[in-house]
């Protein structure tokens, strides 16, 4: 049976939601038909009720090229085709048309009123069920037996299942940034992709998180993604909170941007960037765990002075891991960047895909 397709609603601003609750029910069953052949010269023909139809199921499917649940903030309930019911001389109902929700990469489904999650679509065209047809009830021919060959008995078609859903969105990318507001993390995605969010110099202007394909080499590309700006206190709801933070649980490698010069009376560089690592930490341990590079920005505004300040920031926050020096605005040190990053990336992939050829090597009866 071909699926009905929902379309995607056109919008005219697209706003980036990344969370929304939709109701979406499956198609009912036909119900049974309860029929006797009916000819001429035929004067007890029998029962010929047909069965009825299934009902369509629901399926979220994801869909790349889509990157916001927005119109789900239009339509907001979606229901399956319902069976038909059964027919005399033993025509079955026709089955319902199963419904195909298109989503975006990354989408998590969770019932609302169990709180249960129900899984997840990641790969382009991956679908999941999330609402179960009704069956067809039976006609009346299927109760015909020898002792009873004129059964009146039919069964009615099952409901189609009802749920209310919460969608909720983390953007597929491998290196996510971090920082304070105006640390300079769209003007370096803007300078590493194609990439163009917004850019002014006043904090909180990033609203939304933003994807950014880096090329680093024929054949060799990484997802950057940037979320808006933390400040202290975001784990208590304080600016704009730790929101947009799940969007970095997918990421291999965290990119911890500084603002090797920030303005007069918004404090220090190092007070500023231990406060991202206590809001992180409080977040989420798991992902405060994650790999972190240190990327101190905005260097070309210190003059001479770029090296000094860099050390000193350097050596007050006790870093251990990998150093970046760049300016963001002018691209110095940038390229750099995105290449050892594709490098890095790279590494992890193998490291995985041979844990992965060595686990589907192991053969526990050898032992």
């Amino acid at each position: 049976m071909p699926a009905a397709v929902f379309p995607r609603l056109p919008v005219v601003v697209m706003k980036f939601v990344d969370e929304v609750s939709v109701r979406v029910q499956a198609g009912n069953g036909g119900d049974g038909c309860l029929s006797f052949r009916r000819e001429k010269y035929i004067p007890r023909g029998g029962p010929d009720g047909g069965d009825g139809g299934d009902g369509g199921n629901v399926y979220l499917v994801a869909k790349t090229g889509i990157n916001t649940l927005a119109d789900f903030r239009v339509a907001r309930r979606f229901k399956a085709g319902n069976g038909q019911p059964g027919r005399g001389k033993n025509c079955f109902g026709r089955a319902g048309d199963d419904l195909l929700i298109e989503v975006p990469l990354g989408t998590r489904i969770i019932e609302e009123d169990t709180t249960e999650v129900l899984g997840e679509v990641v790969s382009d065209n991956e679908r999941l069920l999330v609402a179960s047809a009704g069956t067809g009830g039976k006609g009346n021919t299927r109760f015909k037996s020898s002792t009873n060959k004129a059964p009146r008995k039919t069964t009615p078609g099952t409901l189609g299942e009802k749920r209310l859903l919460r969608l909720e969105l983390t953007v597929l990318a491998d290196v996510g940034l971090l920082g304070l507001p105006n640390a300079g993390k769209s003007t370096l995605i803007s300078a590493v992709s194609a990439a163009r969010p917004k850019i002014a110099d006043y904090p909180f202007t990033t609203l939304h998180p933003n994807l950014g394909v880096v090329f680093a080499g024929e054949h060799r590309s990484f997802v950057m993604a940037d979320i808006p700006g933390l400040i202290e206190g975001a784990a208590e709801g304080a600016g704009l909170g730790t929101h947009f933070l799940k969007h970095l649980s997918r990421t291999r490698l965290l990119l911890h941007i500084v603002d090797a010069a920030p303005p007069p009376g918004s404090g220090d560089a190092v007070t500023g960037a231990r406060a991202i690592v206590g809001e992180l930490e409080h977040f989420s341990p798991e992902l405060y765990e994650r790999e972190r590079w240190l990327v101190l920005n905005k260097l070309d505004l210190l003059g001479d002075d770029a090296e000094a300040e860099a050390d000193r920031i350097i050596s007050e926050l006790s870093w251990e891991g990998p150093v970046y020096r760049v300016s963001a605005l002018t691209k110095d040190g940038t390229q750099k960047l995105a290449g050892d990053i594709m490098t890095r990336l790279e590494k992890i992939d193998g490291a995985a895909a041979e844990i992965a050829r060595a686990e589907s090597a192991y053969d526990p009866s050898k032992e």
